[in-house]
């Protein structure tokens, strides 16, 4: 059975950081491409970033590209997040989900098998 559990969101200031980091059981770690979602209250859920399976290439969305930063631990089926100068828009709920999607469609969330529950993140002063 696979689980993705994320942790680490909570209430931070704008200009803060915040390291988000989601836990993988159930799936063999290293074939997976790993991708953090989030989704703001009235809004869709939109893609954050990747890690590929093989070679460990980032990508990023447009609006966190040089703020975050997607990493990756194989031997601990781990993949985090780091969130810096984080903004008030940067608030939402973030989902891990792991897959196995071409290049082209990295950011497509419906190429993603499996998802986590998600963790609250909360922007503001």
């Amino acid at each position: 059975q696979v689980q993705l559990v994320e942790s680490g969101g909570g209430l931070v200031q704008p200009g803060g950081s915040l390291r988000l980091s989601c836990a993988a059981s159930g799936v063999t770690f290293s074939r997976y491409s790993m991708a953090w979602f989030r989704q703001a209250p009235g809004k869709e859920r939109e893609f954050v970033g990747v890690i590929r399976s093989s070679g460990g290439s980032t990508y990023y969305a447009d609006s966190v590209k040089g703020r975050f930063t997607i990493s990756r631990d194989n031997a601990k089926n781990m993949v985090y997040l780091q969130m810096n100068i984080l903004k008030p828009e940067d608030t939402a709920v973030y989902y891990c989900a792991a897959g196995t999607p071409i290049l082209s469609a990295v950011a497509v969330s419906s190429m993603y098998h499996h998802w986590g529950l998600g963790t609250q993140v909360t922007v503001s002063s």
